[in-house]
Parts: structure tokens; C-alpha cells; sequence
């Protein structure tokens, strides 16, 4: 019993000394995404404007990625998808209404093509082979889907989709699903720009981020 009792005492220790260092990192380090963000984006949602939606994980994630792009120029998270009207974080995370975890991103043409936008989702912003998940958030909720507006989104979706399969840039086959843009269901205002919002807080970035920026120096 004793030795049990050493033992998660032992784990305790090694655990507050790692959440210690990663604290120490965390205000350490630059770069986080107020430091990463593109030259366009406006504070409120711009009139006259396409859009593009996007699931592939948490919000939170995804958001911050396109928010580093030129030509972006507003993000909204939200819900689509689903059966459900109306439909709050927690009935989302149910995994039960049917609804993906998603960005509204309204861009500028003239700076960035619906297709770098696709491009960018299907190679950069998230892992598109993982199915019903992204890292450790998992449920239909996280699945990578691209909800086009119209035909010609779809065309375009369709053929990126088919050209990063060709290219053979993910080792996997894709799991990215292509349907039909409905219903967004604006999520909580807690949830728009959330690492952003963290940052100003804290003074210090977001430890999914950190992590995020690790995994990619890794790949790298």
C-alpha cells in the first residue's frame, strides 16, 4: 500500500513540475495568434462578401488558423449540419443533434480564391484523414466536412479534394465530407476568437496553441 501511495505521490510531483515549465514556456514564447494574424481582418462582418464554412475539429482551432490569412476578413464560429433549430454548445456536444463544430469565413476575393481557402483547410488547417475527430476532441461534432453555398463551390471543392488525393500529401485517404451549406447556428460569444480573447487575459498563449505550434515543429 505504501508503495502505491509513493507512487502517486511520485506522479504528482512529475505532473505539477510539467504543468509548471509549460507555464513558464507559455510566457516565455511569442508568436501566438494575436501575433499571427492576417493584414485584412475587420472587427465586425463586412456586407457584400463571400463566405466559406468549414468543420474539422474544435472551433477554437480552426478559427485561429484562417485568421492568419491575408485576405480573410471576418470569422464567425458556429453550428451547421444538425436536425436541431437553435442549437447551444451543450446540445452540440451531445454528439446527438447531427451539427459539426464549424467557421463562417467571409474573404476577399481579390486577395484570396475560394480555392487557397480549400487548399488551406484540406493541407494546413487540420488533419482531413482523421474521421470524427481532430486530435483528442472526438464525436460526429469534429468531423472534417466543407459545406459549399452552391455548385461552383462544390466544383471547386470536389476537384481540390481529388488534387490533394493525387498529390498523395496525406498518407491516409481524406475523410472530409462535401454537403450542402444550411442553417448557421451562430455558437456563444465566449466561443468567437477564443484564443484571442485568452491571450488578452492571460498575457500569455493559449497551452492548446502552444501545443499546436510544438506538433507542427515537430513535423517540420
Amino acid at each position: 500500500m505504501k508503495i502505491v501511495q509513493i507512487s502517486i505521490i511520485f506522479l504528482a510531483i512529475g505532473f505539477c513540475s510539467i504543468i509548471f515549465v509549460m507555464q513558464h514556456q507559455l510566457r516565455a514564447e511569442t508568436g501566438g495568434v494575436l501575433d499571427n494574424q492576417g493584414e485584412n481582418l475587420m472587427s465586425e462582418k463586412p456586407d457584400n462578401y463571400p463566405t466559406a464554412i468549414f468543420g474539422g475539429g474544435c472551433f477554437w482551432c480552426l478559427e485561429s488558423e484562417f485568421r492568419g490569412l491575408n485576405g480573410v476578413l471576418f470569422t464567425s464560429v458556429g453550428y451547421m449540419g444538425g436536425t436541431l433549430e437553435s442549437p447551444s454548445y451543450h446540445d452540440v456536444t451531445t454528439g446527438e443533434t447531427g451539427h459539426a463544430e464549424v467557421v463562417e469565413i467571409t474573404f476577399d476575393p481579390e486577395k484570396i480564391t475560394y480555392r487557397n481557402l480549400v487548399e488551406f483547410f484540406l493541407t494546413k488547417a487540420h488533419d482531413p484523414t482523421q474521421v470524427n475527430r481532430q486530435g483528442v476532441d472526438v464525436g460526429t461534432q469534429y468531423r472534417s466536412e466543407i459545406f459549399y453555398a452552391d455548385e461552383e463551390q462544390k466544383k471547386i471543392a470536389q476537384e481540390v479534394m481529388d488534387d490533394v488525393t493525387a498529390r498523395k500529401i496525406w498518407d491516409k485517404p481524406l475523410a472530409t465530407k462535401l454537403g450542402q451549406a444550411n442553417e448557421f447556428w451562430m455558437g456563444e460569444e465566449y466561443h468567437q476568437q477564443y484564443y484571442e480573447k485568452y491571450e488578452r487575459e492571460n498575457g500569455q498563449m493559449h497551452p492548446r496553441v502552444w501545443f499546436k505550434k510544438k506538433m507542427k515543429d515537430v513535423k517540420k
